[in-house]
């Protein structure tokens, strides 16, 4: 393969004391709790909006913040939460105003000071004995550096770990990970008469070739006050999304199978007669990528066993969701068993998230949040929703925060660690001092 040799020198436009890649539900917690610990932040959103795939990717809802009994995404992501006037509770879900969640995504940030951009993204990091450098992004003004103390990777795809050479895991023992949705906003929906599984015609759609895919998982619509309701429709196959091919190609099918989902509906079901497709998400919905590897790997004996850490910094509840892997039936009827059976907890359940699942191995200055933390493959179907990623963001950028003198992660008081995230809300009911 014919090579280029690339090589440039780049003044260091910001030097901070916290810098965050990536402003989706972990990116915005971790920046926010490091701005109210005191320090400077600077935080990179490669999209033109925070929120990640609850603004850009149009996912249609926030996943329970609470376990029942408690809340256990309190603190800087429930207070978003709240923010919300026109959310709307559904049972234990909640769905989302996509416009008016970017609104205050925009004030929670602006507001606690920090420095940010849109449209960056991270391309290269650099790393001496272990420890990072400094970050390569790109802009529209061009190639640009950032130093940090303490880096934070709220990717999701754990993107800045892996550009620097920290080691991951990705999908399953061959690598395949989840399908991604495009997710998408439609009108035209009477949810008075919508009272059929949205599943229940597919085996008809299949034979009248109505739908030219055999997908039985289709998780639905989520309706809001208005005529207007959050479509989590359809699963786009064999992608990859750290390939940017298979990314391209995702997009442009999960486009195309739009209108094949609108056939199904307006064919099959009362209530969708006047369905019609408003729009399409600018990314893909994505489940799993990068997994990467920490000091601690939270796996599923930790859901089963309910655990208690003595580094907990945040407990969480949602079911194991690994959503279908192809098209057969009975990897459908796998999936229906582990989430709606047997990895699913009762109500006031929930496990504990150490904070050494936030902790590269790769790294003495990085931390991770979000959809890529340190989890084997069940946990992070559970983690992985946008409460977790609050709680996680959370307890990394006020980790952050007090790493910064030593600029090492591993060298903080676990129990102030503890102290200061109850200072912010966080539940952490297993805390003694």
């Amino acid at each position: 393969m014919d090579k280029m040799i690339y090589q440039k020198e780049l003044d260091y436009k910001y030097i901070t004391d916290v810098f965050v890649a990536g402003g989706g539900a972990a990116g915005v917690a971790a920046a926010v709790a490091a701005a109210r610990m005191g320090k400077e932040v600077y935080l990179a959103e490669a999209s033109g909006c925070f929120g990640g795939l609850g603004t850009s990717g149009l996912v249609p809802a926030f996943a329970p913040f609470d376990d029942g009994v408690n809340i256990l995404a309190d603190g800087i992501g429930y207070e978003i939460r709240k923010k919300l006037k026109n959310a709307v509770p559904l049972r234990n879900w909640t769905t989302l105003d996509i416009e008016e969640l970017k609104r205050v995504y925009d004030d929670t940030v602006t507001e606690a000071g920090i420095k940010f951009s849109f449209f960056t993204t991270v391309y290269d990091v650099i790393v001496k004995n272990n420890k990072i450098e400094g970050v390569v992004l790109g802009t529209k003004s061009g190639l640009i550096a950032v130093k940090a103390k303490i880096y934070i990777d709220c990717t999701g795809d754990g993107d800045l770990c892996a550009f620097g050479g920290g080691e991951y895991k990705k999908g399953d023992s061959d690598g395949n990970v989840m399908p991604p949705t495009l997710c998408s906003i439609w009108s035209g929906i009477n949810k008075e008469e919508c009272n059929e599984p949205w599943n229940k015609h597919v085996e008809q759609a299949f034979k009248d070739g109505v739908l030219s895919f055999e997908d039985r998982h289709i998780p639905g619509f989520f309706h809001g006050n208005d005529k207007i309701s959050g479509g989590n429709i359809g699963h786009i196959f064999n992608t990859d999304p750290t390939d940017e091919n298979q990314l391209t190609d995702g997009m442009i099918w999960g486009r195309k199978s739009m209108v094949e989902f609108e056939n199904y509906f307006k064919k099959y079901f009362t209530g969708y007669q006047n369905l019609r497709l408003v729009s399409t998400a600018s990314i893909l919905g994505v489940r799993e990528s990068r997994r990467i590897k920490c000091d601690y790997t939270l796996n599923v004996n930790d859901f089963i066993n309910r655990s208690v850490f003595e580094d907990e910094i945040g407990r969480y509840c949602y079911p194991v969701d690994i959503h279908v892997m192809n098209t057969d039936k009975e990897e459908y009827e796998r999936f229906s068993k582990e989430y709606i059976t047997s990895l699913r907890y009762k109500n006031g359940e929930s496990y504990g998230i150490p904070y050494r699942s936030l902790i590269p191995v790769s790294f003495k200055n990085a931390l991770v949040a979000g959809r890529c933390i340190g989890t084997d493959r069940q946990m992070q179907a559970s983690i992985r929703v946008m409460p977790g990623c609050f709680i996680t963001g959370q307890a990394a950028g006020t980790a952050a925060a007090l790493a910064c003198e030593k600029e090492d992660v591993r060298k903080i008081s676990t129990k102030e660690l503890q102290k200061s995230l109850i200072t912010l809300g966080a539940y952490l009911p297993n805390c003694s001092f």
